[in-house]
């Protein structure tokens, strides 16, 4: 299984983004993983939150094809424990499934059509994190639950 995840806009933070870097590298010892950026759109003086969102939305979907498992990370989503969250990723890798997507949304979230599309949602919490934390956050958890996977000593309860 391919693991793929959409986060939009860039990190401005160097310290996230070499830790961001250091767990994409562990995790490709595992499987196929992807992490791809979306450019975020400026909001401009003539650009409202509901426009900058729907623009974001439709980028979003470009990326996704119609055999994808696609899970939204959203405050409202399914929360897991780290062992919970690894028994679900290993689902999905055991299920035959080709790709599985988890997307990180802009600063103003999802549009309807993105929320349609997607299988499900998860929640990293019901805290409100800036995206980029949120993306270090999603990706470590992903390391994890591989090192939980595989029984690694990474984890401790």
């Amino acid at each position: 299984m391919q693991l793929s995840l959409l986060v939009i806009g860039k990190t401005d933070s160097a310290q996230i983004e070499t830790e961001i870097k250091r767990y994409e590298s562990r995790l490709k010892h595992y499987l196929p993983f992807e992490l791809r950026v979306i450019p975020d759109v400026r909001r401009g003086s003539k650009l409202s939150a509901e426009d900058q969102k729907r623009a974001e939305g439709e980028e979003l979907l470009r990326y996704i094809t119609p055999t994808d498992q696609v899970y939204l990370f959203d405050e409202r989503g399914k929360s897991y424990t780290s062992r919970a969250f690894a028994s679900f990723i290993e689902r999905a890798m055991v299920s035959g499934l080709r790709r599985m997507v988890l997307v990180i949304g802009g600063p103003y979230g999802f549009t309807p059509e993105v929320y349609e599309r997607a299988n499900g949602l998860v929640s990293l919490s019901q805290m409100t994190f800036s995206h980029q934390m949120v993306r270090l956050f999603a990706i470590e958890q992903l390391y994890r639950a591989q090192t939980i996977i595989r029984g690694e000593p990474y984890h401790h309860d």
